[in-house]
Protein backbone atom coordinates (compact mmCIF):
# COMPACT_ATOMS: atom_id res chain seq x y z
CA UNK A 1 0.00 0.00 0.00
CA UNK A 2 2.72 2.49 0.98
CA UNK A 3 4.49 1.69 -2.24
CA UNK A 4 1.39 2.48 -4.66
CA UNK A 5 1.28 5.42 -2.59
CA UNK A 6 4.68 6.96 -2.96
CA UNK A 7 4.74 5.66 -6.93
CA UNK A 8 1.46 8.00 -7.49
CA UNK A 9 2.25 10.63 -5.30
CA UNK A 10 3.21 14.31 -7.24
CA UNK A 11 6.50 15.57 -6.36
CA UNK A 12 6.41 17.33 -3.00
CA UNK A 13 8.90 19.20 -0.44
CA UNK A 14 9.95 17.01 1.85
CA UNK A 15 8.86 18.54 5.35
CA UNK A 16 5.10 18.20 3.51
CA UNK A 17 5.83 14.33 2.11
CA UNK A 18 5.97 12.32 4.96
CA UNK A 19 2.71 13.62 6.72
CA UNK A 20 0.72 13.68 3.61
CA UNK A 21 1.64 9.96 3.25
CA UNK A 22 0.36 9.30 6.96
CA UNK A 23 -2.70 10.97 6.38
CA UNK A 24 -3.45 9.14 3.07
CA UNK A 25 -2.30 5.72 5.02
CA UNK A 26 -4.53 6.00 7.53
CA UNK A 27 -7.81 6.93 5.48
CA UNK A 28 -6.88 3.88 3.53
CA UNK A 29 -6.62 1.53 6.72
CA UNK A 30 -9.94 3.45 8.32
CA UNK A 31 -11.65 2.68 5.05
CA UNK A 32 -11.03 -0.50 4.95
CA UNK A 33 -11.87 -1.19 7.93
CA UNK A 34 -15.08 0.39 8.06
CA UNK A 35 -15.67 -1.98 4.92
CA UNK A 36 -15.13 -5.03 6.55
CA UNK A 37 -17.21 -4.12 9.54
CA UNK A 38 -19.78 -3.19 7.49
CA UNK A 39 -19.82 -6.70 5.13
CA UNK A 40 -19.46 -8.40 9.11
CA UNK A 41 -22.34 -7.01 10.64
CA UNK A 42 -24.18 -7.45 7.70
CA UNK A 43 -23.59 -10.95 7.76
CA UNK A 44 -24.38 -10.97 11.39
CA UNK A 45 -27.74 -9.12 11.13
CA UNK A 46 -28.92 -11.55 8.39
CA UNK A 47 -27.75 -14.08 10.94
CA UNK A 48 -29.43 -12.71 13.71
CA UNK A 49 -32.76 -12.04 12.12
CA UNK A 50 -33.02 -15.57 10.98
CA UNK A 51 -32.55 -16.81 14.39
CA UNK A 52 -36.21 -17.15 16.79
CA UNK A 53 -34.48 -15.56 19.72
CA UNK A 54 -34.34 -12.26 19.94
CA UNK A 55 -31.75 -11.80 22.08
CA UNK A 56 -29.26 -12.22 19.12
CA UNK A 57 -30.84 -8.67 17.22
CA UNK A 58 -30.05 -7.15 20.78
CA UNK A 59 -26.37 -8.04 20.89
CA UNK A 60 -25.69 -7.22 17.29
CA UNK A 61 -27.49 -3.81 17.65
CA UNK A 62 -25.32 -3.39 20.94
CA UNK A 63 -22.26 -4.02 19.50
CA UNK A 64 -22.35 -2.32 15.88
CA UNK A 65 -21.42 1.54 17.09
CA UNK A 66 -18.51 0.75 19.46
CA UNK A 67 -16.82 -2.25 17.09
CA UNK A 68 -17.04 0.44 14.09
CA UNK A 69 -15.00 2.47 15.89
CA UNK A 70 -12.33 0.25 17.29
CA UNK A 71 -12.40 -1.03 13.80
CA UNK A 72 -11.18 2.19 12.70
CA UNK A 73 -8.59 2.15 15.37
CA UNK A 74 -7.83 -1.12 13.91
CA UNK A 75 -7.36 0.55 11.00
CA UNK A 76 -5.12 2.86 12.33
CA UNK A 77 -2.66 0.71 13.83
CA UNK A 78 -1.98 -1.03 10.71
CA UNK A 79 -1.43 1.81 8.58
CA UNK A 80 0.97 3.00 11.78
CA UNK A 81 2.76 0.15 11.01
CA UNK A 82 4.37 1.23 7.54
CA UNK A 83 4.46 4.58 8.71
CA UNK A 84 6.87 5.95 11.22
CA UNK A 85 5.22 9.31 11.03
CA UNK A 86 1.93 7.86 12.06
CA UNK A 87 3.18 5.77 14.81
CA UNK A 88 4.78 8.63 16.63
CA UNK A 89 1.43 10.29 16.72
CA UNK A 90 -0.60 7.14 17.56
CA UNK A 91 1.06 6.28 20.21
CA UNK A 92 0.65 9.65 21.92
CA UNK A 93 -3.11 9.21 21.78
CA UNK A 94 -3.25 5.40 22.03
CA UNK A 95 -2.99 5.53 25.60
CA UNK A 96 -6.26 7.79 25.87
CA UNK A 97 -8.27 5.73 23.01
CA UNK A 98 -7.69 2.38 23.86
CA UNK A 99 -9.32 2.51 27.35
CA UNK A 100 -11.51 4.22 26.01
CA UNK A 101 -13.01 1.89 23.17
CA UNK A 102 -12.37 -0.88 25.60
CA UNK A 103 -14.62 0.50 28.02
CA UNK A 104 -17.09 1.55 25.75
CA UNK A 105 -17.71 -2.26 24.09
CA UNK A 106 -17.65 -3.90 27.65
CA UNK A 107 -20.80 -1.66 28.55
CA UNK A 108 -22.47 -2.69 25.50
CA UNK A 109 -21.86 -6.23 25.71
CA UNK A 110 -23.11 -5.75 29.48
CA UNK A 111 -26.13 -4.04 28.64
CA UNK A 112 -26.85 -6.43 25.44
CA UNK A 113 -26.60 -8.97 28.29
CA UNK A 114 -29.03 -7.77 30.51
CA UNK A 115 -31.30 -6.56 27.71
CA UNK A 116 -31.49 -10.09 26.52
CA UNK A 117 -32.40 -11.87 30.30
CA UNK A 118 -34.94 -9.28 30.73
CA UNK A 119 -36.54 -10.60 27.30
CA UNK A 120 -36.43 -14.22 29.29
CA UNK A 121 -38.01 -13.04 32.49
CA UNK A 122 -41.42 -11.61 31.25
CA UNK A 123 -43.34 -10.16 34.00
CA UNK A 124 -46.27 -9.28 31.70
CA UNK A 125 -47.82 -12.60 33.10
CA UNK A 126 -50.18 -13.55 36.27
CA UNK A 127 -47.28 -15.61 37.95
CA UNK A 128 -44.36 -12.96 37.48
CA UNK A 129 -42.49 -12.88 41.20
CA UNK A 130 -39.18 -15.07 39.92
CA UNK A 131 -39.24 -13.08 36.74
CA UNK A 132 -39.34 -9.79 39.32
CA UNK A 133 -36.51 -11.32 40.91
CA UNK A 134 -34.57 -11.63 38.14
CA UNK A 135 -35.41 -8.15 36.50
CA UNK A 136 -34.48 -6.58 40.28
CA UNK A 137 -30.86 -8.28 40.54
CA UNK A 138 -30.05 -7.30 36.64
CA UNK A 139 -31.41 -3.72 36.94
CA UNK A 140 -28.80 -3.29 40.48
CA UNK A 141 -25.59 -5.60 39.27
CA UNK A 142 -26.14 -3.95 35.60
CA UNK A 143 -25.88 -0.46 37.28
CA UNK A 144 -22.69 -1.98 39.64
CA UNK A 145 -21.29 -3.14 36.42
CA UNK A 146 -21.58 -0.23 34.78
CA UNK A 147 -19.92 2.10 37.23
CA UNK A 148 -17.16 -0.32 37.65
CA UNK A 149 -16.30 -0.01 33.65
CA UNK A 150 -16.56 3.08 34.08
CA UNK A 151 -14.68 3.99 36.88
CA UNK A 152 -11.84 1.47 35.35
CA UNK A 153 -12.16 3.26 32.03
CA UNK A 154 -11.57 6.68 33.19
CA UNK A 155 -8.41 5.78 35.71
CA UNK A 156 -7.18 4.24 32.62
CA UNK A 157 -7.53 7.46 30.70
CA UNK A 158 -6.20 9.00 33.03
CA UNK A 159 -3.21 7.19 33.47
CA UNK A 160 -1.99 7.41 30.19
CA UNK A 161 -1.49 11.30 30.82
CA UNK A 162 1.96 11.44 32.21
CA UNK A 163 1.16 14.75 34.11
CA UNK A 164 -1.72 13.01 36.46
CA UNK A 165 0.14 9.57 36.95
CA UNK A 166 2.82 11.40 38.71
CA UNK A 167 0.28 13.32 40.50
CA UNK A 168 -1.75 10.02 41.36
CA UNK A 169 2.09 8.46 42.61
CA UNK A 170 2.22 11.24 45.05
CA UNK A 171 -1.18 11.10 46.16
CA UNK A 172 -1.09 7.65 47.09
CA UNK A 173 1.39 8.42 50.14
CA UNK A 174 -1.38 9.75 51.70
CA UNK A 175 -3.88 7.25 50.53
CA UNK A 176 -5.40 6.82 54.60
CA UNK A 177 -5.76 10.18 55.15
CA UNK A 178 -7.45 11.20 51.63
CA UNK A 179 -9.47 7.53 51.98
CA UNK A 180 -11.00 8.78 55.59
CA UNK A 181 -11.74 12.61 54.33
CA UNK A 182 -13.44 11.42 51.39
CA UNK A 183 -15.18 8.53 53.12
CA UNK A 184 -16.48 11.33 55.64
CA UNK A 185 -17.48 13.66 52.99
CA UNK A 186 -19.26 10.92 50.75
CA UNK A 187 -20.88 8.91 53.82
CA UNK A 188 -24.45 9.39 52.77
CA UNK A 189 -23.90 8.22 48.88
CA UNK A 190 -21.82 5.64 50.24
CA UNK A 191 -24.40 4.50 52.35
CA UNK A 192 -26.80 4.61 49.69
CA UNK A 193 -24.76 3.13 47.48
CA UNK A 194 -24.34 -0.25 49.87
CA UNK A 195 -28.08 -0.11 50.38
CA UNK A 196 -28.34 -0.42 46.35
CA UNK A 197 -25.80 -3.63 46.10
CA UNK A 198 -27.51 -5.23 49.44
CA UNK A 199 -31.21 -4.82 48.47
CA UNK A 200 -29.94 -7.26 45.30
CA UNK A 201 -28.78 -9.71 47.55
CA UNK A 202 -31.46 -9.40 50.38
CA UNK A 203 -34.56 -8.56 47.86
CA UNK A 204 -36.74 -6.55 50.52
CA UNK A 205 -38.34 -5.55 47.20
CA UNK A 206 -38.72 -6.19 43.08
CA UNK A 207 -39.35 -4.66 40.01
CA UNK A 208 -43.32 -4.13 40.06
CA UNK A 209 -43.83 -5.20 43.76
CA UNK A 210 -46.87 -3.22 45.38
CA UNK A 211 -45.63 -1.32 48.24
CA UNK A 212 -46.78 1.35 50.92
CA UNK A 213 -44.45 3.68 51.94
CA UNK A 214 -45.08 7.18 53.52
CA UNK A 215 -48.62 6.72 53.61
CA UNK A 216 -48.30 6.07 49.49
CA UNK A 217 -49.62 2.97 47.67
CA UNK A 218 -47.53 2.21 44.35
CA UNK A 219 -45.24 0.12 42.91
CA UNK A 220 -41.45 -0.54 42.24
CA UNK A 221 -41.00 0.86 38.73
CA UNK A 222 -37.69 1.09 38.65
CA UNK A 223 -34.05 0.41 41.14
CA UNK A 224 -31.23 2.51 40.51
CA UNK A 225 -27.69 1.89 42.40
CA UNK A 226 -28.98 4.28 45.08
CA UNK A 227 -32.46 5.55 45.22
CA UNK A 228 -36.00 3.68 44.44
CA UNK A 229 -38.72 5.28 42.25
CA UNK A 230 -42.22 4.38 43.10
CA UNK A 231 -44.89 5.04 40.64
CA UNK A 232 -48.11 6.10 43.05
CA UNK A 233 -51.45 5.29 41.79
CA UNK A 234 -52.42 8.66 40.42
CA UNK A 235 -49.08 8.63 38.14
CA UNK A 236 -46.86 10.47 40.84
CA UNK A 237 -43.08 9.25 41.23
CA UNK A 238 -41.77 9.19 45.06
CA UNK A 239 -37.82 8.91 44.92
CA UNK A 240 -36.63 7.05 47.60
CA UNK A 241 -33.21 6.44 49.13
CA UNK A 242 -32.37 3.09 48.70
CA UNK A 243 -31.39 2.81 52.73
CA UNK A 244 -35.01 3.31 53.25
CA UNK A 245 -36.10 -0.19 52.68
CA UNK A 246 -33.27 -1.58 54.82
CA UNK A 247 -33.86 0.43 57.73
CA UNK A 248 -37.59 1.39 57.69
CA UNK A 249 -40.44 -0.59 58.30
CA UNK A 250 -42.80 -0.94 55.10
CA UNK A 251 -45.83 -2.48 53.77
CA UNK A 252 -44.97 -5.10 50.92
CA UNK A 253 -48.32 -6.71 49.45
CA UNK A 254 -46.46 -8.75 46.69
CA UNK A 255 -43.26 -10.15 48.94
CA UNK A 256 -44.10 -13.65 48.27
CA UNK A 257 -47.27 -14.12 46.16
CA UNK A 258 -49.56 -11.10 44.67
CA UNK A 259 -52.68 -12.48 45.88
CA UNK A 260 -54.59 -10.91 48.90
CA UNK A 261 -57.53 -10.68 51.14
CA UNK A 262 -59.35 -7.70 51.49
CA UNK A 263 -62.41 -6.90 53.52
CA UNK A 264 -65.43 -4.19 52.89
CA UNK A 265 -67.83 -2.71 56.02
CA UNK A 266 -71.35 -2.49 55.81
CA UNK A 267 -73.49 -0.99 59.04
CA UNK A 268 -76.65 -2.41 59.22
CA UNK A 269 -79.94 -2.10 61.70
CA UNK A 270 -80.09 -4.11 64.57
CA UNK A 271 -83.02 -5.78 63.26
CA UNK A 272 -81.49 -6.62 60.06
CA UNK A 273 -81.87 -10.35 58.92
CA UNK A 274 -78.27 -11.21 58.01
CA UNK A 275 -79.08 -15.01 56.80
CA UNK A 276 -80.68 -13.74 53.55
CA UNK A 277 -77.58 -10.75 53.31
CA UNK A 278 -75.43 -13.71 53.36
CA UNK A 279 -76.39 -15.91 50.79
CA UNK A 280 -77.08 -12.69 48.23
CA UNK A 281 -72.96 -12.00 48.87
CA UNK A 282 -72.06 -15.81 47.96
CA UNK A 283 -74.27 -15.46 44.70
CA UNK A 284 -72.72 -12.25 44.10
CA UNK A 285 -69.26 -12.88 45.05
CA UNK A 286 -69.41 -16.28 42.80
CA UNK A 287 -70.43 -14.63 39.89
CA UNK A 288 -68.04 -11.63 40.27
CA UNK A 289 -65.37 -12.06 37.69
CA UNK A 290 -62.59 -10.33 39.67
CA UNK A 291 -62.86 -13.02 42.23
CA UNK A 292 -60.01 -15.57 42.65
CA UNK A 293 -62.13 -18.53 44.11
CA UNK A 294 -59.94 -18.42 47.20
CA UNK A 295 -62.00 -17.06 50.01
CA UNK A 296 -65.63 -15.44 51.04
CA UNK A 297 -67.08 -15.14 54.69
CA UNK A 298 -69.79 -12.38 56.29
CA UNK A 299 -69.34 -12.14 59.48
CA UNK A 300 -70.73 -9.61 62.09
CA UNK A 301 -67.57 -8.29 63.62
CA UNK A 302 -69.14 -5.54 65.98
CA UNK A 303 -71.85 -4.12 66.86
CA UNK A 304 -72.97 -0.74 69.10
CA UNK A 305 -76.02 1.10 70.17
CA UNK A 306 -76.52 2.51 66.48
CA UNK A 307 -75.61 -0.73 64.20
CA UNK A 308 -74.22 -3.75 63.75
CA UNK A 309 -70.96 -4.17 61.59
CA UNK A 310 -71.16 -6.73 59.04
CA UNK A 311 -67.51 -7.85 57.60
CA UNK A 312 -67.30 -9.29 53.75
CA UNK A 313 -64.07 -10.67 53.41
CA UNK A 314 -62.96 -11.29 50.01
CA UNK A 315 -59.77 -12.27 47.54
CA UNK A 316 -58.12 -11.33 44.45
CA UNK A 317 -54.87 -12.00 42.46
CA UNK A 318 -53.12 -8.98 43.14
CA UNK A 319 -53.62 -5.22 44.85
CA UNK A 320 -55.56 -3.63 42.37
CA UNK A 321 -57.90 -6.32 41.15
CA UNK A 322 -58.84 -6.51 44.71
CA UNK A 323 -59.51 -2.65 45.19
CA UNK A 324 -61.98 -2.79 42.13
CA UNK A 325 -63.52 -5.95 43.54
CA UNK A 326 -64.42 -4.19 47.07
CA UNK A 327 -65.98 -1.20 44.80
CA UNK A 328 -67.78 -3.04 43.01
CA UNK A 329 -68.98 -5.61 45.30
CA UNK A 330 -69.59 -2.60 48.03
CA UNK A 331 -71.78 -1.28 45.31
CA UNK A 332 -73.98 -3.99 44.52
CA UNK A 333 -74.55 -4.92 47.88
CA UNK A 334 -75.72 -1.81 49.14
CA UNK A 335 -77.96 -1.50 45.98
CA UNK A 336 -79.47 -4.84 47.03
CA UNK A 337 -80.30 -4.17 50.34
CA UNK A 338 -81.73 -0.75 49.34
CA UNK A 339 -83.94 -2.41 47.09
CA UNK A 340 -84.79 -5.89 48.68
CA UNK A 341 -84.74 -5.45 52.66
CA UNK A 342 -84.85 -1.53 52.88
CA UNK A 343 -85.36 -2.38 57.00
CA UNK A 344 -81.94 -3.50 57.06
CA UNK A 345 -80.72 0.20 56.37
CA UNK A 346 -79.47 2.01 60.06
CA UNK A 347 -82.51 4.38 61.42
CA UNK A 348 -82.48 6.68 64.40
CA UNK A 349 -84.95 5.24 66.72
CA UNK A 350 -86.68 7.62 69.24
CA UNK A 351 -88.90 6.24 71.88
CA UNK A 352 -91.89 7.62 73.37
CA UNK A 353 -91.35 8.70 77.16
CA UNK A 354 -94.36 8.53 79.71
CA UNK A 355 -95.79 11.74 81.03
CA UNK A 356 -94.58 12.10 84.59
CA UNK A 357 -96.79 12.86 87.13
CA UNK A 358 -96.75 15.00 90.03
CA UNK A 359 -97.68 14.04 93.80
CA UNK A 360 -100.52 15.72 94.99
CA UNK A 361 -99.81 19.06 97.31
CA UNK A 362 -100.84 22.50 97.65
CA UNK A 363 -100.79 25.06 95.06
CA UNK A 364 -97.85 27.64 95.25
CA UNK A 365 -100.43 30.61 96.07
CA UNK A 366 -101.65 27.86 98.95
CA UNK A 367 -98.27 27.62 99.99
CA UNK A 368 -97.38 31.40 100.29
CA UNK A 369 -100.71 31.88 102.23
CA UNK A 370 -99.69 28.99 104.58
CA UNK A 371 -96.46 30.35 104.94
CA UNK A 372 -97.43 33.90 105.60
CA UNK A 373 -99.81 32.30 108.71
CA UNK A 374 -97.34 30.20 109.89
CA UNK A 375 -98.57 27.22 109.13
CA UNK A 376 -95.46 26.02 107.32
CA UNK A 377 -92.63 25.51 109.00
Amino acid sequence: MIQFIERNLVALPLWAEQPLLAVIAAAIGIAMALVIHWFLFRLLRRVARSSSNDADDIVVKRLARPTRYAFVALGIVMAAREMPVLDAVWSRFSGFVMPLLTGWIAVAVLRAFVEAMILRNDISVEDNRNARRRRTRLAIFSRIGTFLILFLTVAGMLASIPGVREIGVTLMASAGLAALAVGAAAQPALKALIAGFQMALTEPIAIDDVVIIDGEWGRIEDIRTTYVIVRVWDDRRLVVPSNRFLEDTFQNWTKTSSELLGTVMIYLDHGAEIAPIRAEYSRQIAAHRLWDKRAQVLQVTDCDNEAIEVRLLMSAKDGPTLFDLRCEIRESMLDWIRREMPQALVRRRTLPVAPVELAAGPSMAEAMAGEGRGLLP
